[in-house]
């Protein structure tokens, strides 16, 4: 067989087929060079071989360690959920609800500024801090999301809720709703805008948005 009718795919296909070749030629795997793309130097098969090797350990430590970083994280956000749940169920009820959810999460989870809007009240609310300056559009704006809203500040009205909305570059706006119907709107800013992103998992964030409206929902009308 020339070279004008042996191709690698030939080749490899046959080392394939024949696993016993290189242990009826032992000898080769010392005498076969390659180079190395690490090194640039020719190495024998058995180098090679390792450092692919090598190479792919890195891949799974490396993954491995991206895995630890995230249960880790993951562990905090979840001990920070209990702790504010646990401040919910600490609360006097009725319109104290309000403040302290708002209080203990921008405590627990350290969030800078922390505020929320609800509407469709009782009418002992309609004078209360978190039942004022909302208007139709932001309602509206409410009612159409599907999921809690995480990344930049696109200067929403929601943001300039909060104490001190020129400060905020990133925001959360988690939608409140019971009887699937939406009636409030919680937020969170930060002036880090990295702190709340569009590529953001929003999993616990649904978990606050609905724990928020369970805890807030005595309030309606």
């Amino acid at each position: 067989m020339t070279t004008d009718t042996l191709d690698a795919n030939a080749v490899a296909q046959y080392l394939l087929d024949h696993p016993q070749f290189f242990e009826e030629h032992a000898g080769l795997l010392g005498e076969v060079k390659l180079s190395s793309p690490l090194t640039g130097r020719a190495v024998s098969l058995q180098e090679r071989q390792m450092e692919v090797m090598r190479d792919k350990y890195r891949v799974l430590e490396l993954r491995l360690a991206d895995l630890t970083r995230r249960a880790e994280e993951n562990h905090a956000i979840a001990n920070r959920f209990h702790a504010w749940n646990q401040a919910l169920l600490g609360s006097d009820r009725g319109a104290a609800m309000a403040r302290d959810l708002v209080d203990a999460l921008r405590t627990e989870f350290m969030v800078p500024q922390v505020t929320l809007r609800l509407w469709n009240l009782a009418p002992e609310h309609d004078g209360a801090w978190f039942a004022s300056g909302v208007s139709s559009d932001a309602k509206l704006f409410a009612a159409g999301l599907r999921a809690p809203y995480c990344g930049l500040n696109n200067d929403f009205e929601a943001v300039r809720w909060l104490d001190d909305p020129l400060a905020v570059r990133s925001t959360v706006l988690m939608p409140l709703s019971a009887e699937g119907k939406c009636f409030g709107l919680l937020v969170l800013g930060a002036p880090d805008a990295d702190r709340f992103t569009a590529t953001m998992a929003t999993d616990f964030l649904a978990h606050i948005a609905a724990t928020a409206s369970t805890a807030l929902a005595p309030l309606r009308a």
